[in-house]
């Protein structure tokens, strides 16, 4: 089956009352936050969504998508590709009241100002939440070696007088 590109909005809506199901990508260059984000975007999105209502009618937007990027460890400073794995369970935000009824497995996605769900947005959010805080290699294949971690001599304590000496010779007074 070939991968066609996703719609860029979508009436979250009027999409799970018909419960269609999206498989596709979104190019590379389209991500633009997840490029300001990582060194570079390796590849395009692939993703599969699935638009449906659930019991308490809510439009409930399920997927999955992966992308792999380039990132710069923290530890040697060389770029390495990392593979971003991704799944959400989402529903629009409509109003404060009604999103206290909604359940905790569903996050709320913002509408634009056509009333629709922007699911480049919604996909590059899930991304770079997923980002790792501390960018590193694999400790085997990183350039820096676990026993160079240490940076410079420790030096040794030096003794220090008891602050509580004074009080010693009040006392012996």
């Amino acid at each position: 089956m070939q991968k066609v590109k996703l719609p860029r909005t979508v009436d979250a809506f009027q999409t799970a009352q018909r419960r269609l199901d999206y498989d596709g990508i979104i190019q590379s260059n389209i991500l633009k936050r997840l490029a300001e984000s990582t060194v570079d975007v390796k590849s395009d999105a692939e993703v599969t969504m699935s638009f449906k209502v659930d019991e308490q009618r809510l439009a409930v937007i399920s997927g999955k998508a992966n992308v792999t990027v380039l990132l710069e460890c923290q530890r040697c400073n060389e770029n390495f590709e990392h593979h971003l794995n991704v799944s959400f369970k989402c529903t629009p935000f409509l109003s404060e009241e009604k999103a206290a009824l909604i359940p905790e497995e569903y996050e709320l996605v913002d509408l634009n100002e056509m009333g629709e769900v922007d699911l480049v947005e919604l996909v590059t959010d899930e991304f770079i939440l997923a980002l790792p805080q501390v960018a590193m290699h694999d400790i085997k294949d990183c350039q820096v070696k676990s026993n160079n971690l240490v940076f410079g001599e420790i030096p040794e304590e030096e003794e220090k007088p008891n602050p509580f000496d004074v009080l010693k010779s009040l006392k012996q007074q």
